[in-house]
């Protein structure tokens, strides 16, 4: 097999899009990408980021492709957990403390920092709607985020996910109030699982 077709063959394996660097860890030359560009049999969603012509792009794995420091987080960390029915217009990330946010906000994403170890605590893998891999804050974090004063989530949005959450059976109370502690928000979390249980 030539490593076009190889290269065609990852995207199609991976729901119709492929990265760079998963070109780079096949062993295969940038210059094949380019040549499956130029020929429109594959096209430039990002930098670094490749779909097939007939795939809709997954927005989720492109700005975390793009923003590899990223992690999904608040209203797009519930979405991707399905504590909400709302689909983000606006994605949720979080990013270093160091990180430079200049070009994350031009590209209209909602960016906040985090120092360790805030920034590194419950991140986990997940599936987007289009069933794509990306990094999210795990459920228990993100519950605690958007109880945070600096989050301003609606409440409407913060009682669904509450409501939800504590409707699962992979609820993990004891993870919630560990989490809870360390962000400082154990009083309201307290507070929700009164009214709701």
């Amino acid at each position: 097999m030539s490593n076009l077709n190889k290269i065609l063959e990852m995207a199609r394996n991976n729901n119709g899009m492929l990265t760079s660097r998963m070109v780079d860890d096949a062993g295969i030359a940038r210059t094949y990408l380019k040549l499956l560009v130029d020929s429109k049999k594959l096209e430039k969603s990002a930098r670094g980021v490749y779909v097939l012509p007939e795939v809709i792009e997954d927005e989720f794995v492109r700005y975390q492709s793009q923003y590899k420091k990223g992690i999904y987080s608040k209203e797009t960390a519930l979405f991707l957990h399905d504590l909400t029915d709302r689909t983000p217009i606006v994605f949720s990330m979080t990013f270093p403390e160091n990180y430079n946010l200049t070009k994350v906000k031009i590209d209209g994403i909602k960016a906040d920092r985090a120092n360790d170890p805030y920034y590194s605590l419950g991140i986990v893998t997940v599936l987007s709607p289009s069933g794509n891999n990306v990094q999210a804050y795990d459920i228990e974090k993100t519950l605690c985020d958007i109880l945070r004063p600096r989050s301003k989530i609606e409440t409407s949005i913060v009682n669904e996910a509450f409501k939800r959450y504590l409707s699962r059976n992979n609820k993990n109370i004891p993870k919630l109030s560990k989490y809870a502690k360390q962000l400082k928000v154990d009083l309201k979390i307290r507070q929700y699982l009164e009214v709701l249980l």
